[in-house]
């Protein structure tokens, strides 16, 4: 395997991969992955979790080695991964120094070459050219001064001194990605970015990265970030031929080809699926008229039968053969989220909040009222009470001030931010229990399309956290509930997933109610209704 990794002018910023394959204990990761990228090319990479979006990121940042393929990058990388790479006993300092230590590099290079440049040793114009030009391709003169305007925007801590155990994850991961981007690395590799940013921030990476003049590559469940910030989207999820997709035109370009191939793949496989009842439908045929031929009716001559009987043999033992060489060589594709009838309700309201307020975690009095076909987004700061409000109408929390009224045969379901499932049932089990619970008659585990055969039988605690999300959604649906209600939906959910998840929403006669952070959601359901905390 080629993997060249060594620093180069932004201009020459390059990445390339071809037929990259990885495996963990056995188990394919990555399969085939083709991708080149140039200066100016933005990259998003996409899939279910589990797909091998990070691996793919430490394959690009060379802390990775894969099994087979190519892979070729030219421009020193900044990466922006889940780990923080300094102790707690380290400060904020030592984080910006080590995250800029490209830059610090260049400059003392270009130092020594110019000393080396006065004093007139030999070569020495070409060894001055060449750190000049690395010092030019990084703007190392002017990085530190990138690296504050990005503390300020991101809200990051700006103490140099200040110890990173005294700081939050979040704090410590917006400090890490303010160094990034003021770093001038020539090739951007970032897994969730988005994470613990608030508007200000989402706003400040998205004109950075869209104006970062070497590669981008990231890793991202923010549509909005994609939507404005991608070029080029890669995506890992299982395509007809199991190889990964690339597409162009941004991540529009993506959404629109993805759904027509995903067309494309449910056509072909169906083809081929009838066509193999057909062929089995003729063998039946055949035999039947070979088994009828050996009961003639009254008054057929024995000679009838001994000269149709070899033609008959033949046809069978043809049609044994096409069927038997006929091989559905298109996989079925992955199901889609197929949303369950969820009821209407009759008459009057189904649920009143009054002036309902908590003490310490919502503040100022809120008023709700839902009938059926309702729809609202609740939208605030964090810690203004969203998640509160949601638990109180459904139930969970009582208020400290205010009434909540709900009608006695309304049900409500609630999907929570985090999963709370007991760790050794099965999601089988869980949402068969939930469905008898509910007394309402309801599609299986399978027909939702949220989990494949091999997670629906394994016990939640081997689940990934995506699979956990897909089945604490299922459990809330499997009670047919009259109202939803939805606490940051998108997280931990496929672009994809999120798109039919959004659509079926809009359409239930359910009320629905959906508090979130997520821009593209709340783009999505611009139409709705909105209370501000």
């Amino acid at each position: 395997m080629h993997s060249p990794l060594s620093p180069a002018p932004v201009r020459a910023a390059h990445v390339r991969l071809s037929g990259v394959h990885l495996s963990f204990g056995g188990r394919p990761v990555l399969s085939g992955v083709d991708l080149v990228a140039a200066a100016g090319d933005r990259v998003a990479i996409v899939g279910e979790n589990g797909r091998g979006k990070t691996t793919l990121l430490r394959v690009l940042a060379g802390d990775l080695a894969a099994d087979r393929g190519e892979v070729h990058r030219s421009g020193s990388a900044g990466v922006a991964d889940q780990q923080i790479p300094l102790g707690a006993s380290d400060t904020v300092g030592a984080l910006i120094d080590l995250e800029l230590a490209a830059v610090r590099e260049a400059l003392a290079r270009l130092e020594a070459a110019t000393e080396a440049l006065s004093d007139g040793l030999p070569g020495a114009d070409d060894v001055f050219a060449a750190a000049l030009e690395q010092a030019e391709a990084l703007d190392a003169w002017d990085a530190d001064r990138r690296v504050e305007v990005s503390l300020a925007a991101l809200n990051a801590v700006d103490d140099r001194d200040r110890p990173l155990g005294t700081l939050s994850v979040g704090q410590r991961h917006r400090v890490r990605l303010a160094c990034l981007l003021g770093a001038g690395h020539p090739v951007l590799l970032l897994d969730e970015p988005t994470n613990h940013l608030d508007a200000a921030g989402l706003e400040h990476l998205t004109e950075r990265l869209r104006a970062h003049p070497g590669v981008v590559v990231l890793v991202s469940h923010d549509r909005a970030l994609l939507a404005d910030v991608a070029t080029t989207v890669i995506d890992l999820d299982p395509s007809s031929d199991g190889r990964p997709r690339v597409y162009g035109g941004g991540y529009a370009g993506y959404v629109e080809a993805r759904h027509a191939e995903r067309a494309r793949w449910e056509s072909e496989h169906a083809e081929q699926i009838a066509e193999r009842q057909r062929l089995a439908d003729d063998l039946s045929a055949a035999r039947n008229r070979l088994r009828d031929n050996w009961r003639p009716p009254k008054g057929t001559g024995r000679h009838v039968r001994a000269t149709r009987a070899p033609g008959l043999v033949r046809a069978v033992h043809r049609r044994q053969e096409e069927l038997a060489g006929h091989v559905v060589a298109v996989p079925p594709p992955p199901a889609r989220f197929a949303m369950p009838e969820l009821p209407s309700h009759g008459g009057a309201e189904l649920l009143r909040a009054a002036g309902v307020t908590v003490a310490g975690r919502l503040a100022c009095p809120v008023d709700v009222a839902l009938e059926s076909g309702d729809r609202l987004v609740v939208t605030g700061r964090n810690g203004a009470g969203k998640s509160t409000l949601l638990s109180v109408l459904a139930g969970e929390l009582e208020p400290d001030t205010g009434t909540v009224t709900r009608s006695r045969s309304a049900r409500i379901g609630r999907l929570g931010q985090e999963s709370e499932l007991p760790g050794g049932r099965t999601a089988m089990e869980l949402y068969d229990e939930r469905l008898a619970r509910s007394g309402a008659s309801g599609p299986g585990l399978g027909e939702l399309g949220l989990l494949g055969g091999y997670d629906r039988h394994r016990p939640v605690v081997e689940l990934s956290v995506g699979a956990r999300r897909r089945l604490d959604l299922a459990l809330v649906l499997a009670a047919r509930p009259h109202v939803v209600l939805l606490d940051e939906p998108t997280n931990h959910l496929s672009a994809t997933l999120v798109d039919e998840l959004t659509a079926a929403l809009g359409a239930t006669p359910a009320a629905v109610v959906i508090a979130t952070h997520d821009r593209q959601l709340s783009r999505d359901t611009a139409s709705w209704p909105r209370l501000a905390l």
